[in-house]
């Protein structure tokens, strides 16, 4: 007997490819999801269901880079109309808006949220004090290429970043010098380091590799069947999830490196992963345009997922404001909370 579909939600909205998301933490009030997208309008959702709860407008321009602090209370953007901007999330009001002299690709806060690192296309790295707005921030130049992605290191005394130079750098963030610099093969597509700070993971060509983010010694490297742009490590670190060029989400085991799972929904190359806090499902973002939600157990009930029967074929739900139910392609009852 066949067993549950693979199936995700699909969150409807944006109108151009979405380049790039990111998960708060677990707060009281759920966790949430940011999108970034070249509609040039950062879309905040409820990160366990995909409901729209609100647009930052202020760009004008392309966004690249999105990220929420832990408890979402902030969120903060880089853009092509050479911004990046923090943003009240829970008013969505533009709090600070810092000029660049090129596209921003990446933003991340610090883990108290008192700093915004940026990458750009002027190659160069930026640390902002968001309690001292109007000061000059602390640079950090070395790379040749275009800046892809940005990221601080557990204890914010650190920062690692991407390159379309082919190489990842470790930065000190009170020297702003060059403390490391790893060498790929082709141009990295996305960078992630877990939550607990151990591992970040790096995507580049057909591979996907992890590298312990205390010593920076590669730890593994997996070949995919096609490029990849993105993956994420799920918080138990016993498998991941990777997409690319293809157009599929694909699932492997991070011991063994065998592919466990593949599957296809979107309708353009995949651009972005993520898993959620609690590791229940990961986002996607596509050049469709769409986000999709998908569960990392098939056939459990989460979120907008409520299966009622065995052997249910779970089947594609589009989330919006209010939704109420949907049915299989077996004609079985889906429930989905609202």
């Amino acid at each position: 007997m066949a067993g549950p579909r693979q199936t995700p939600l699909t969150c409807s909205g944006h109108t151009r490819p979405v380049v790039d998301l990111s998960f708060s933490e677990i707060t009281p009030f759920g966790y949430f999801l940011i999108s970034a997208c070249k509609d040039g309008k950062p879309m905040l959702r409820q990160g366990d269901t995909g409901d729209w709860i609100g647009t930052f407008e202020g760009h004008k321009g392309a966004v690249w880079g999105a990220t929420l602090n832990k408890d979402a209370t902030r969120a903060a953007t880089g853009a092509a109309d050479f911004t990046a901007k923090v943003w009240d999330a829970e008013k969505g009001e533009e709090l600070h808006s810092f000029s660049h002299k090129h596209i921003v690709k990446s933003v991340d806060f610090s883990s108290d949220s008192h700093y915004l690192l940026t990458g750009s296309n002027e190659k160069i790295l930026r640390i902002f004090d968001l309690e001292k707005p109007e000061a000059e921030p602390k640079q950090f130049a070395g790379h040749t290429s275009n800046i892809k992605a940005v990221h601080f290191n557990k204890d914010c005394n650190r920062v690692l970043s991407a390159s379309d130079d082919k190489t990842l750098r470790v930065w000190d963030v009170n020297t702003c010098q060059e403390i490391h610099k790893i060498e790929v093969s082709s141009p990295p597509g996305s960078l992630e380091l877990t939550s607990d700070g151990s591992i970040f993971t790096v995507t580049y060509g057909h591979f996907t590799a992890f590298y312990n983010a205390e010593t920076f010694e590669k730890i593994k490297e997996i070949k995919a069947p096609a490029p990849v742009n993105t993956a994420s490590l799920h918080p138990s670190k016993n498998f991941f999830v990777c997409g690319g060029e293809d157009f599929k989400m694909y699932k492997f085991d991070y011991f063994t490196g065998a592919e466990l799972e593949s599957f296809k929904g979107h309708f353009g190359p995949v651009h972005c992963v993520r898993f959620s806090p609690d590791g229940e499902l990961y986002a996607s973002g596509s050049e469709d345009g769409t986000l999709r939600l998908w569960q990392t157990t098939v056939g459990t009930t989460y979120g907008l997922w409520k299966c009622v029967a065995p052997d249910i074929d779970c089947c594609e739900i589009n989330s919006t404001a209010s939704p109420t139910t949907a049915t299989s392609n077996t004609n079985t009852l889906v429930k989905v909370e609202s």
